[in-house]
């Protein structure tokens, strides 16, 4: 009996460099997620998250959000609160929700437990990365404070206790600062930014369609729009 040769399911590995203090990080997750369950088994996708910190040289303490946003940026009061109406929209339109905070983090704990929570395995290394984010742009919370993160890894699965024992040493430090100087070293300078199989590259907080077409294009599939 002659054999019929069926075309295996194509692959797509994903690097998502985020900082979860990054408000369009959150809004290109949610897009990237969606455009990912659109296609469905159509591809088989490998989604990593890895580490950029918008601010490395932040105190642990933080800064109140309105002063360095206005410090680094250069905004006035009326375009942070257009900004944030901006991001609001954007937010709602993807199931994302934002609500007021008063001030921003340092964030490199935060990606030390990241990078242990992908040790345990893809799927919480993702169940934490949303905790995080809802930790800090839904709950308002303080996401350099190790008991809201340890409480964050309980809430995406994770072993609480052995999430403590991490962030009170200081394992995966070096992994987490080699992760970023390899990005930095790729030319990343602005978040989120999405690399598909290690060539392409897609930048900021875009709409579901648009990741969907592109992860169609580059595993070879059909446009949605055809039979």
């Amino acid at each position: 009996m002659t054999q019929i040769a069926t075309n295996p399911t194509p692959r797509v590995k994903i690097d998502f460099v985020s900082d979860v203090v990054c408000p369009w990080c959150a809004v290109g997750l949610k897009s990237l997620e969606q455009a990912i369950a659109r296609i469905g088994d159509e591809v088989e996708v490998e989604l990593h998250f890895q580490p950029f910190e918008l601010n490395p040289q932040m105190a642990p303490e933080g800064e109140s959000i309105d002063e360095h946003l206005a410090h680094k940026y250069g905004l006035s009061a009326q375009q942070l609160a257009q900004n944030r109406d901006a991001l609001r929209q954007r937010g709602a339109a993807v199931g994302f929700e934002f609500n007021a905070r008063d001030r921003i983090y340092n964030t490199f704990d935060a990606h030390r437990l990241l990078h242990w929570a992908a040790t345990e395995g893809a799927a919480q290394e993702h169940a934490l990365k949303n905790a995080l984010l809802k930790a800090y742009f839904t709950d308002s919370q303080d996401v350099s404070a190790h008991d809201i993160l340890a409480r964050a890894a309980a809430e995406a699965g994770l072993d609480e206790a052995r999430a403590r024992a991490v962030l009170a040493s200081g394992e995966y430090a070096d992994d987490v600062r080699e992760q970023e100087r390899f990005y930095q070293s790729q030319g990343i300078r602005a978040v989120p930014s999405v690399i598909i199989n290690d060539r392409h590259l897609i930048q900021g907080g875009q709409p579901v369609e648009q990741f969907e077409a592109a992860l169609r294009q580059i595993a070879g599939l059909p446009s949605s729009g055809q039979v």
